[in-house]
């Protein structure tokens, strides 16, 4: 089914150029010639592609944009303009427009726009899919996240859940490696098993090698019975050996020679116990960098690190930060009885400049605290921590249109070039031009091609 697309427009012939020229390229096209009218059919259509004037009769395309955010979220907003006014293209893309043309329009860039989002919607729509189907099991809806970061993270997941391969999963804490590591087993052959977790750093280095790998009556004081370890327990299923870092060197032995053996002595014991047990390991620290100084062995961590899945922190996948405010704001009003709330655009424009050294964590515990305070039907910045609404998040931007959109266009590809370490390939995919274009601007607005100090 092609893609259906909404033309807004006071101005008939400009509305049905439009309309004829995406018609030819076989998309399924309505027009509307002002915001309210635009509104009554978005209310009762899924439009993929909304392109609207921004100064019409009626509403204009700024509200117009609010009124899609509320009934069509889903739908990709396109801003046409003739009026060189900051309060325009760059209000409108800060409110969630995707994009913004400068009348006269060139309809071969705005078919190969549309096209560009349409295929970006489609893979958007494809994880969300597989995200679900990860989550299915056991309701991970906490695994949010339509950034390409957590693309890639989706589709490790999908690769590696049906292997017995051990995995080392490296984050930062809130990142959500144990749910990636629930998601791994839940979908894999060893779903109907137990899967046990275990975080190597909240037990006591005298007791961690019984919690592991179990004790006979009487190896030790207090050792009144015999007791089966982890490993034992986990038999056929997983074990997730959370904050692996923080194992001691004499156990770490003992692990690799239960991994690579697959058994194990109890503690006090002289038989050796057999087991299967695909192991999930996971850390906040730079392991590699421990087995350089000598308190991580070497041969352990290649055999933990057959497949590797890093999580991106919250400051590394901005994009998903609608996507969990969205989640928390529910899941929290639910919990207290409340209507459920929206964030005003001033608040996440707050919330999208913050640094979340907290991680998604962090961002839960404020979207809680603001539930807690909201009065009415938005969450406004009066709502946030001061510690998060204190911060600056405006830009002083020209008045002169061009100039402004050269600022905004300067920052925006800068940020993503420095985002995903100068590699410009990657930053091309993810802002949706190619190569040549991207060196272009870059040398056009003066973006630094490699890390500079100031950096």
């Amino acid at each position: 089914m092609s893609a259906k697309i909404l033309v807004v427009d006071d101005e008939k012939a400009i509305r049905d150029s439009i309309s004829f020229v995406l018609n030819e390229e076989g998309f399924n096209t309505d027009t509307a010639s002002d915001g309210e009218e635009a509104l009554e059919k978005i209310k009762t259509e899924d439009y993929d592609v909304i392109i609207s004037d921004i100064k019409m009769p009626k509403w204009d395309g700024i509200q117009l944009l609010d009124k899609t955010n509320q009934y069509s979220p889903e739908s990709f907003f396109i801003i046409m303009t003739a009026y060189a006014s900051i309060d325009s293209a760059i209000d409108a893309l800060r409110k969630g427009a995707v994009d913004y043309f400068i009348k006269p329009i060139e309809f071969d860039d705005l078919i190969i726009r549309i096209k560009r989002l349409l295929n970006y919607k489609k893979a958007v729509l494809e994880n969300k899919a597989l995200r679900q189907r990860i989550s299915a099991p056991v309701g991970f809806e906490n695994i949010i996240g339509k950034s390409e970061p957590m693309q890639r993270v989706f589709e490790l997941i999908k690769q590696v859940a049906p292997t017995t391969s051990n995995v080392l999963i490296f984050g930062k804490s809130g990142t959500g490696k144990e749910l990636v590591a629930k998601a791994i087993h839940y979908n894999s052959p060893r779903k109907n098993k137990i899967f046990l977790p275990i975080n190597c750093g909240a037990i006591s280095e005298n007791l961690i090698e019984s919690e592991l790998f179990g004790h006979k009556k009487g190896a030790f004081t207090g050792a009144t019975e015999n007791k089966d370890g982890l490993f034992k327990v986990a038999d056929g299923g997983t074990l997730f050996l959370d904050e692996i870092g923080d194992l001691p060197l004499n156990l770490q032995v003992k692990l690799l020679r239960a991994i690579e053996d697959k058994q194990f002595l109890p503690v006090g014991g002289t038989v050796p116990v057999k087991t299967d047990v695909r192991i999930i390991a996971a850390t906040n620290q730079d392991l590699y960098e421990k087995t350089k100084s000598g308190e991580f062995r070497e041969d352990l961590f290649y055999r933990l690190n057959v497949v590797e899945i890093r999580l991106p922190s919250l400051n590394e996948r901005k994009d998903d930060i609608p996507l969990l405010v969205n989640h928390f704001i529910e899941k929290y009003c639910n919990q207290m009885g409340k209507p459920l709330l929206r964030m005003d655009n001033e608040a996440m424009k707050i919330l999208m400049a913050h640094d979340w050294r907290g991680g998604v964590r962090e961002l839960e515990n404020i979207i809680e605290r603001a539930v807690i305070f909201a009065r009415g039907d938005f969450i406004t910045p009066k709502d946030l921590a001061d510690y998060v609404n204190s911060e600056k998040t405006e830009t002083n931007y020209p008045e002169q249109l061009k100039e402004a959109v050269k600022i905004f266009e300067r920052e925006h590809i800068h940020s993503i070039v420095k985002k995903y370490n100068y590699d410009k390939e990657k930053a091309a995919k993810v802002l949706g031009i190619g190569l040549s274009s991207l060196y272009r601007k870059m040398e056009e607005l003066n973006i630094p091609t490699k890390p500079l100090d100031e950096d």
